[in-house]
Order: C-alpha cells, then sequence, then structure tokens
C-alpha cells in the first residue's frame, strides 16, 4: 500500500461517523421518549460498518405570553446523551426569532426569551437545534426542529368597530321590534379557555330598549312609543369577555336611535271659526287668506288637502292647497257685490292624503273649521247698462240730432250722480257731442257715409263726487247710406273718331260709378243732353252705354275735336243725375280703322318725323343750352389773384406777396430764357403766375436784333412797360441768370448813405419816368426842407 491510499484512508475515517449513542433532554417536557434510527455504512476494506444511530429526545415547548418578570424567561432545555459535561460540545439554535427573541446556551442547551412575546403578534414560533464538536464544528447529531408555542392570557378586551351607532325605528313599534345588531371582536384565542367569550348588555337605554347577550341585537322594550313625545334616544352597550364572568375585560358603544313617523297623528285646526274680509272691488282669483290645519307627524304623514263641503258662499269662493306650507288659500271665484251680500259662511275641511290603515283607531284623520268672510264696501266706478253700444244714423240727419243715449249708474249705496264725456282722441274730428247729464249722444257736425261709413266712440262715466273713479264702454255709430252723390264716368274716356268713319259705327264704350250703396244695388242710365247731329248714346241696360256715329265723314280740318254732353242718372230716391262731357277727336286712321294721326299740325311736318323724334331733338338742343350757360357762369366766376396787395395804387409803393418764390429755379413768374437770348422773345408773352386781364391791348414791338445788348434791350422793355398800365412792374424783386454791367446810377441803397462826405444830388430819378417820381420828390424834399432848417 503506498503512502497516498494511506492518507486517504485516513481522510476517509476521518470523515465518516463513529457508533455513538445521543440523547436529547427536553427538562420542561415531561413525556421524554429516546427515538432510535438504523443505518448502514461501509468501510474502508468493504465490510459493511454498522452503526446504531442515537436520538433527540423532544417535544413542544410551552410558553406563557406577557411575561413581566424582570430576569429572561426560561423556555426549556436541550440536552445531547453525547454530552458528557466537559464543555466539548457546543448547542446551536435556528429559525425564527433565534439569536434575537430567542437565546441558548452554548454549553448546558438552556433556551430563554428575551423579551415579553403577544400572542396576537404571532401564536407560535418554529426553531432548529443542533450540536456540534467544538473542537472539529462537526454535528454530533443531526439537525433537529421543535415549536414554542405561545400559550394565551386574557389581555384584549372586546371592541366595537364603531364607535357610535346610528339606527332607527317607526315610533309606535311593538316591543322586541329589532332596531340594529351591533358585534365586538376579542383579539384572545377563543379556543383557549374564555379569553374571547363576549356577552353583551345594556348599560343605558333602559327601560325603552334591550340587547340579547349572545347576538348583540338591540330590540325594542316598551309598547307604543311616540316620536312626538321623544325624538332621539342614546343607547350604550356593552360586551365582556371571559362569558361576562367577573374579572372578565369590556368594551362599550354607544348606539343613537331615532323614532321614525309614522301618520298616528289627525289633522287640528287651532280654531273652530275663522274670520276674513275681502273688498268688493277684488277681481276673480284674488287670495282673501289662509287657514291651516296642523298636524304633529312630519313629512308625507302630514300633508293636508282642504276643500269647502258646506256653507252659503261655495260658488263664491274657492280654496286651494299650497303643498310647500300646507295651508288653504281661499280665492274669490266670482265677482263680489257689497250691495247684494256683505257675508258669507263656508265650511272647510282638512283631511290627511296618506291614512296608515294600522291607525284607523286613532281616527278620524280629518277635522273642520267654519270661515266667516265679510264683504267691504268700495267707492266702486259707474256701472253701464250694457259692455257696447251700436246706434245706426242716416248720413242726411241735421245737426244735432240726437243718435242714441247711454245709461250708467252708481253702484255704491250713495249712489253720486253720473257725469258722461266723450274721449276726444276717439272723435278727432269733433263730429258727435254728449249730454254730460242724461249720456245723450247727437251730431255736432254733418256726416258723411262715404268719408267714414264707421264711427268708433268711447264714453266715460265718472261720478261728480268722485271724478277720478271713472268707466269706459266703447259706441259703434253706423252711417247709413243716403242717395246723395250723382253717378259719373267710371273713367277719363280719351275718345277718337276716324275720319272715314261710317254712320251707325261704335267709337266708345262707357261706364259709370256711384259713390252711394243702395240696398237693391246700383243703377244707371244714360242719355244725351240734347240731339246731336253727329253722335248718340245707346243705354245697354248693363250700366253701360254705346257711343254711335250719326252720319259718314269727319274731317279734321274742318273740326279736329267735338264736345258730347252724356247724362247720368241712378234709380234711387231722391234720384240723382250728373252730366259727363266726352271729348271726341277726329283722326286719320287706317283701313282697319287703327288710329295714325289726330292734329292737324301733323300734315305739315316731314313725314318721316315722329313725336318722339321732336322730343328728343327738343330735349338735345335744352341740355346744349345748358352746358353753354353753366360753362359761362363759371367762366364769370373766376377771378385774378391781385399780384400785389396795397392800399394805394402806386406802381413804385413797397409791396408784399403772399407767397415766397422758388428762387432760381422758379421761371413761373419770369421768363429768364429772353435775358439769355433776346432774340428768341415773341411777339408779347405774358405773365403765366396770374391771369391775364383783356382791359388793355398789348402793343407789338419789333424784336431786337441778335447783337443788341441786354442793358438796351431791358432799357427797351422798361420805357415799354412805364406807358403801359396794365403790366407789371419789372423793377421788382427777380433773379436773374445774367447779371449785366454796373449801373450809371450805382447803389440806391441807405446802408452806405451815411459813408459819403456831402449831399447827393438825387434830379436824375426824374429822368426815368414817372415811376421813380415819388422817389425822386421824397429824397428832393429831403434836401429842400434840410435847405430851410
Amino acid at each position: 500500500m503506498t503512502i497516498q491510499q494511506v492518507l486517504l484512508l485516513l481522510l476517509l475515517w476521518m470523515w465518516l461517523p463513529h457508533p455513538c449513542h445521543t440523547e436529547m433532554l427536553f427538562r420542561r417536557t415531561p413525556d421524554l421518549r429516546p427515538k432510535s434510527f438504523g443505518g448502514r455504512a461501509s468501510g474502508s476494506d468493504g465490510k459493511a460498518i454498522h452503526r446504531q444511530k442515537r436520538g433527540w429526545m423532544w417535544n413542544q415547548f410551552f410558553l406563557l405570553e406577557e411575561y413581566t418578570g424582570s430576569d429572561y424567561q426560561y423556555v426549556g432545555k436541550l440536552h445531547s446523551d453525547q454530552d458528557k459535561g466537559d464543555g466539548s460540545l457546543k448547542y446551536i439554535l435556528s429559525g425564527d426569532g433565534a439569536g434575537t427573541l430567542f437565546i441558548i446556551d452554548e454549553k448546558t442547551g438552556d433556551i430563554h426569551a428575551t423579551r415579553r412575546i403577544d400572542r396576537e403578534e404571532k401564536a407560535f414560533y418554529t426553531l432548529r437545534a443542533q450540536a456540534i464538536n467544538r473542537r472539529t464544528l462537526r454535528p454530533v447529531e443531526p439537525e433537529s426542529e421543535f415549536v414554542i408555542k405561545i400559550h394565551d392570557i386574557n389581555d384584549n378586551e372586546p371592541t366595537f368597530p364603531e364607535e357610535i351607532y346610528t339606527a332607527s325605528v317607526p315610533e309606535m313599534s311593538v316591543v322586541g321590534t329589532s332596531v340594529v345588531q351591533v358585534t365586538a371582536t376579542d383579539a384572545d384565542d377563543p379556543s383557549y379557555g374564555n379569553s374571547a367569550r363576549i356577552i353583551y348588555s345594556i348599560l343605558q337605554g333602559q327601560p325603552y330598549f334591550s340587547v340579547e347577550p349572545e347576538t348583540g341585537i338591540i330590540r325594542t322594550a316598551l309598547p307604543n312609543m311616540n316620536r312626538e313625545n321623544r325624538e332621539q334616544y342614546q343607547v350604550v352597550i356593552q360586551a365582556k369577555d371571559m362569558g361576562g364572568q367577573m374579572g372578565g375585560l369590556s368594551g362599550t358603544t354607544t348606539v343613537n336611535i331615532t323614532l321614525t313617523d309614522v301618520n298616528d297623528n289627525p289633522p287640528r285646526f287651532p280654531q273652530s271659526t275663522i274670520h276674513l274680509r275681502i273688498p268688493e272691488s277684488s277681481p276673480v282669483g284674488t287670495a282673501i287668506g289662509s287657514v291651516k290645519a296642523t298636524d304633529a307627524d312630519t313629512g308625507k304623514n302630514a300633508e293636508v288637502e282642504y276643500r269647502i263641503i258646506d256653507g252659503d258662499g261655495t260658488d263664491m269662493f274657492d280654496i286651494v292647497t299650497q303643498k310647500d306650507t300646507q295651508e288653504g288659500i281661499i280665492t274669490v271665484r266670482k265677482p263680489l257685490d257689497y250691495e247684494t251680500r256683505r257675508l258669507y259662511t263656508l265650511k272647510v275641511e282638512a283631511e290627511n292624503t296618506h291614512v296608515d290603515p294600522r291607525f284607523y283607531y286613532l281616527g278620524p284623520f280629518k277635522d273642520t273649521t267654519i270661515v266667516k268672510i265679510s264683504v267691504e264696501d268700495v267707492d266702486e266706478p259707474p256701472v253701464f247698462s250694457r259692455s257696447s253700444y251700436l246706434f245706426e244714423v242716416h248720413e242726411d240727419i241735421e245737426l244735432g240730432t240726437i243718435i242714441g243715449t247711454v245709461m250708467a249708474r252708481d253702484p255704491d249705496s250713495a249712489s253720486s250722480p253720473i257725469r258722461f264725456s266723450l274721449d276726444r282722441h276717439t272723435d278727432l274730428d269733433r263730429i258727435f257731442n254728449i249730454h254730460s247729464g242724461n249720456g245723450s249722444i247727437y251730431t255736432s257736425k254733418p256726416l258723411d257715409r262715404e268719408i267714414s261709413q264707421w264711427h268708433n266712440l268711447s264714453v266715460i262715466a265718472a261720478e261728480i263726487n268722485n271724478p277720478k273713479d271713472t268707466t269706459r264702454v266703447p259706441v259703434y255709430v253706423r252711417i247709413l247710406d243716403v242717395n246723395d252723390n250723382a253717378p259719373q264716368f267710371a273713367v277719363f274716356y280719351d275718345t277718337f273718331v276716324c275720319e272715314n268713319a261710317r254712320a251707325g259705327q261704335l267709337i266708345q264704350t262707357i261706364s259709370a260709378v256711384d259713390k252711394d250703396d243702395p240696398l237693391g244695388g246700383q243703377k244707371f242710365f244714360f242719355s244725351l243732353a240734347a240731339v246731336n247731329p253727329n253722335f248718340t248714346v245707346q243705354d245697354n241696360e248693363d250700366n253701360t252705354a254705346r257711343i254711335l256715329t250719326r252720319r259718314n265723314g269727319f274731317s279734321r280740318h274742318e273740326i279736329s275735336t267735338y264736345l258730347l254732353p252724356v247724362v247720368i242718372s241712378d234709380n234711387d230716391y231722391p234720384i240723382q243725375s250728373s252730366t259727363g262731357t266726352l271729348t271726341i277727336r277726329v283722326c286719320a286712321c287706317d283701313s282697319r280703322g287703327n288710329m295714325q294721326s289726330c292734329s292737324a299740325e301733323a300734315l305739315l311736318l316731314p313725314a318721316g318725323l315722329s313725336t318722339g323724334a321732336l322730343v328728343a331733338i327738343l330735349l338735345c338742343i335744352i341740355i346744349l343750352l345748358v352746358i353753354v350757360v353753366l360753362f359761362a357762369a363759371l367762366k364769370r366766376q373766376r377771378k385774378k389773384e391781385p399780384l400785389i396787395l396795397s392800399k394805394e395804387d402806386i406802381r413804385d409803393n413797397i409791396v408784399s406777396y403772399n407767397d415766397e418764390g422758388g428762387g432760381e429755379e422758379d421761371t413761373q413768374a419770369f421768363d429768364i430764357g429772353t435775358l439769355r437770348n433776346p432774340a428768341a422773345i415773341e411777339d408779347k408773352k405774358l405773365r403765366r403766375d396770374i391771369i391775364p386781364e383783356t382791359l388793355f391791348v398789348p402793343r407789338r414791338t419789333p424784336s431786337a436784333p441778335d447783337n443788341t445788348d441786354v442793358r438796351d434791350f431791358i432799357n427797351q422793355r422798361l420805357k415799354e412797360h412805364d406807358t403801359d398800365p396794365s403790366a407789371p412792374p419789372y423793377d421788382s424783386l427777380a433773379t436773374y441768370a445774367y447779371e449785366g454791367n454796373d449801373s450809371i446810377a450805382e447803389s440806391l441803397s441807405s446802408l452806405e448813405s451815411g459813408t459819403t462826405e456831402g449831399d447827393q444830388n438825387y434830379d436824375y430819378l426824374r429822368e426815368w419816368g414817372p415811376r421813380f417820381n415819388k422817389l425822386a420828390e421824397m429824397y428832393g424834399g429831403g434836401e429842400s426842407d434840410k435847405d430851410t432848417s
């Protein structure tokens, strides 16, 4: 055998279990029972190794909850039969709470609880124990599992899920009626003793209610509990464990019980007689007052219906139930009259609408009262005998004729006299009037049915003692027809007769109208005022007539127009007639009788020019004349703006301008090109900045030759304009592109006057023409004044 094999066998021997006998003792467990386990193993030589396993002596551990001692609570002891007491074994504990809640002595195997345990938190703990060799750390016994069971004690009182319960039960309920059930719970172990056995009892609420001890059902204990006497009850229920025995824990809850209403009370009127007052002028539907019956019940059990069951005013008054207030509103059904009746008596009944059959014995659920209604007198307005009046009158009656009478009276007992008047808004033309004392209506202006067939009046009646209290009544006046209008032509007739007409030819059919409206209808008759040799009238007897010719041929050159008087009369009484004149023109007609021309002057006009063409030509001429007149008027209104605004007409005076010039680029006031090229001047150019005047005809001057100096040109122009009053002054301020030679007179400015040593001679100014005379007088006069001084 090699060394390696020896080492391997040695290693296997170290790991194989050696034959031994073990025992686990639970000192607190009385029934210690060893358990043996058998097993087989092979040795190094292949032979079977027989060993007998040692068993643990074990059972459950029991521990009381809520330990209150100062030391750790002892649980039990673990012991192995291989423990020789020499400390070679080590006990190890694992599982629920091992090391924290439960600890074990490694040498002795004693188990302790480190703190107080509550069974309601955890009822048992499962742990595992093992003994190992302290030196080799090899287990000498297999791991064993055991249980520590917590024994319950009565440390929890019964509790209710609600602190306050709310319940209700109908009033008048019989004894034993279930109200509500309350249930308490106990956290203690119901399987261990009586810690969780609960018994219910009532602490407050007797003798009205009771509770069943086992179930907690609350029931009524008194009969006929009346809500109207007491509505709310507070009941205190106790739940006690340990079966209600002394020393048990208890908990309480409060139950608020409300008695609900039932219809056990009939309505009652507080008074047997009720007095009401109403003015006689109150309209139909007016509320007189209210009656109310009281009912001790609530909700629908207190709903009441009112009705009038008897009395002498059942047809004069109504009563309506007001649902929200449960009142009976008495209203006026018919108009009241103090003078007819002053007092009414009604019998009003109030009855519950929802009656509970269980309480019929408490009835009847209705009540009655007497209502007396007094009618008060008021000053009523006058009352007409009719609601409206209709009068018919012929249109030909005389002024002042009475057409009808209205009557009114004072309904009050005082019977005040009445004053009548007409509302003039209904008779703006003042055709009618009324007698203020007796109400007679008469005419004040003539009537005419053809203008207005109906008149709608309004008559006002007022008491003399109280004029503000008035009544109105409508009065309809119908105007009856009288044959007072003669018939007339229905339309205007434009009648003509052809020149080639034959005798008996129809030239016009006429008809008539009449403003009158007789009962039998209109009937007209037509005839000629005198015998006419040219025309005749034939009545068709249907309110029309035909105009016929009596001879052949007419000439418009001889007579162009005929006047034919026609008499039209009606058949009513009195007979009315009128004469209408037909104007008959003689016209040229074609072979078919169509009119071509009716005027004799038309023969003188060209055949191809119609009347429409003449009218168009005339309109064109008028339009042209209007245009010419307007153009002339606008031209006259145009006025020239003056260049110089001065009070005196002196050309060499100081002038002012309304606007500023445009400088060298402004060529509107003067043509600068003339100075640059004098040969380009025209005969006479007018200024372009003002409207030229035609009072003076400009004179034509010969053009300067090409070699003319600009100075000579200007001098020539200056002389021309000095003699021309219509030309503007050329010595005004202007800008020229050509400066020219120095002036002979040198500067005229007064700025250099003070620099001269001697007086200057201004006589040369007189030689410049009339435009400088004023300036020469000013300077010349100054010298004379100076000399004289």
